[in-house]
């Protein structure tokens, strides 16, 4: 059995994950987070939450918003236009495939970001037929993803699931913005659920048609170059696949923040502070930094929005599965929700010091246009209306002539100089993206061992479900007793399972699975001279500690203390 789907065995059979609606047959890309699952993944997105927002709670908030997005939302988001996958359906027995998908798995070829008329000549010249019944397929076409539902009992009143959690906050922004004191950088946090309907949902947890989203939107002066919290960073480094080297067939290479920064190699410097926190956020999960990398999209495979987009890849047990998307956003989503929502988004910039500018206006000579007729003033306005004043000097230089009459009669343009003691600007976007049933996956994946005959689960304990387990050896009443005091005491700092069925190797066995990292266990010894055993999972190697000391010891291990060195002083 391959190694992954061990895994996925070990998640169903632990109360980890599992497909949802199973006694009905399950329904592709929906998931159960199981009792165990839940635990590591709401320890997965505090850890999130303390990486990205608490530790940068200086420019940093989070919001909350709805699921249901009305359609002039996603409208103006570009979604309902571009958020798309190709589909191709066979004549035959008129089953349905993702065209790129079956291409790629069935030809070895890249053909990611290739138009739907491109795909259904691919697929003529290379005579590929339906994989179920080896007919005819069809011509490619684009199959749009939301999820709709309609508001309310009316009819027209179309909405959707959101893709995303990110157009929440830019609607958002303006209210965020001025209660946070109207400072930018500014970053707009929020954890959610989201619905795409994929096409052919795979891969257990990693193509899901629901899950959980943690992203942040990170808006900014572009011009403003200065980053200062890069600091902390900036000798750190990773892995990244620049395009140049992808398109060559190269490999990723190591760059440290600072060359990222100063080297131009992301559009703006906190591209690089946020891919850094990526990093520590992904090694935090026990993922090391050489099983992952930065690979940067070309042109064609970037969502419309962005300019430059980096998707951080895991790779491990033969897969590479994307964790994270970071996308320079520019300013398309606050331009566009400003142009669809007739609101300003802009916000204004106040300079320490008025500078003096030079300023082009066109002046109307008034007088010699009311000797005309209106409807050569009507045109007149019409023409000028929407041209800049140097289009409008142009004209005039050129001789141009509106009706029979010279432009140069009744307009000319003028410079004069201006104190401007500040600007509007619409910021720009970098936005951090992860999917939290992706970081549950991989974290798992990650954690897998087999140890002789038995499974361990090596999770990091920032994410493990439980801290500790308490049990006792026998079935006996005063070890019952003992064991449910202790872990009463323990449950004041840690958190405890508690668990006196079946042999002590199977509830060793239990715990190993699930990534529990320390196992007490009260025996007749402790009846006798109040010592109990810690058992490591990793090493099974186990102490005896005095009751009393036991949540001093803890302490210690959860404190970065090694648990050798615990064993050699109980040893002395």
């Amino acid at each position: 059995m391959p190694e992954t789907e061990k895994v996925i065995e070990l998640a169903k059979r632990r109360g980890i994950f599992w497909p949802s609606y199973e006694i009905y047959g399950g329904v592709a890309g929906l998931y159960d987070i199981g009792p165990v699952g839940a635990r590591i993944k709401n320890k997965i997105v505090q850890l999130w939450r303390k990486i990205f927002v608490e530790e940068n709670s200086d420019f940093v908030v989070e919001i909350e918003t709805p699921m249901i997005t009305p359609s002039k939302v996603l409208e103006a988001s570009g979604h309902v236009e571009n958020f798309t996958d190709p589909i191709v359906e066979c004549q035959k027995c008129h089953k349905i495939y993702r065209a790129d998908h079956l291409i790629e798995e069935t030809l070895r070829l890249s053909v990611e970001g290739l138009k739907p008329s491109e795909l259904t000549n691919i697929i003529l010249q290379k005579g590929l037929k339906c994989p179920s019944c080896g007919g005819e397929l069809g011509e490619v076409r684009n199959f749009n993803l939301l999820f709709s539902t309609t508001i309310g009992p009316y009819a027209g009143s179309v909405g959707y699931l959101r893709p995303e959690t990110a157009q929440g906050m830019f609607t958002a922004f303006r209210r965020v913005f001025e209660s946070t004191r109207e400072r930018l950088p500014l970053g707009i946090a929020q954890v959610g659920r989201v619905g795409r309907n994929e096409i052919s949902p795979r891969q257990g947890l990693v193509r899901m048609r629901e899950f959980t989203i943690m992203e942040v939107e990170f808006f900014i002066d572009p011009e403003d170059k200065d980053v200062p919290q890069l600091e902390r960073y900036w000798e750190e480094g990773f892995h990244v696949l620049f395009k140049d080297a992808k398109e060559k067939g190269g490999d990723p290479v190591r760059v440290k923040v600072k060359d990222l920064v100063s080297e131009k190699l992301v559009v703006n410097p906190w591209m690089a502070f946020w891919m850094a926190t990526a990093s520590r956020f992904v090694k935090s999960l026990g993922i090391s930094e050489g099983s992952f990398y930065f690979e940067e999209k070309l042109p064609h495979e970037r969502a419309h929005y962005s300019s430059q987009t980096f998707d951080q890849i895991v790779k491990v047990m033969g897969e590479k599965v994307e964790i994270s998307g970071h996308a320079y956003r520019g300013d398309y989503d606050l331009s566009r929700h400003s142009r669809f929502s007739g609101e300003d988004l802009s916000v204004f910039k106040k300079f320490d010091k008025a500078r003096v500018i030079k300023k082009r206006s066109v002046i109307l000579n008034r007088d010699r246009l009311r000797q005309e007729d209106k409807d050569f003033q009507r045109e007149l306005m019409k023409l000028i209306s929407d041209k800049k004043p140097e289009e409008v000097e142009i004209m005039i230089k050129a001789g141009g002539e509106l009706m029979g009459r010279k432009l140069s009669d009744f307009l000319s343009v003028i410079e004069r100089e201006e104190k401007e003691h500040g600007i509007r600007f619409i910021p720009h976007v970098v936005e951090p993206s992860f999917g939290v049933e992706r970081c549950l996956y991989l974290s798992v994946l990650n954690a897998y061992r087999e140890k002789k005959d038995r499974v361990v689960l090596s999770l990091p304990k920032e994410i493990v479900p439980y801290h500790v387990a308490v049990f006792p050896l026998l079935e006996k009443d005063e070890l019952k007793e003992r064991s449910r005091k202790i872990a009463g005491e323990l449950k004041q700092k840690f958190e405890v399972l508690y668990d006196e069925s079946g042999s002590i190797g199977k509830r060793y066995a239990r715990v190993d699975e699930i990534g529990v990292p320390y196992a007490i266990t009260v025996d007749p010894q402790t009846l006798n001279d109040g010592t109990v055993t810690i058992r490591d999972r990793d090493s099974w190697e186990q102490i005896r500690v005095n009751e009393g000391e036991v949540l001093q010891v803890l302490e210690k291990l959860f404190s970065g203390a090694d648990f050798n060195m615990i064993l050699g002083e109980a040893k002395r």
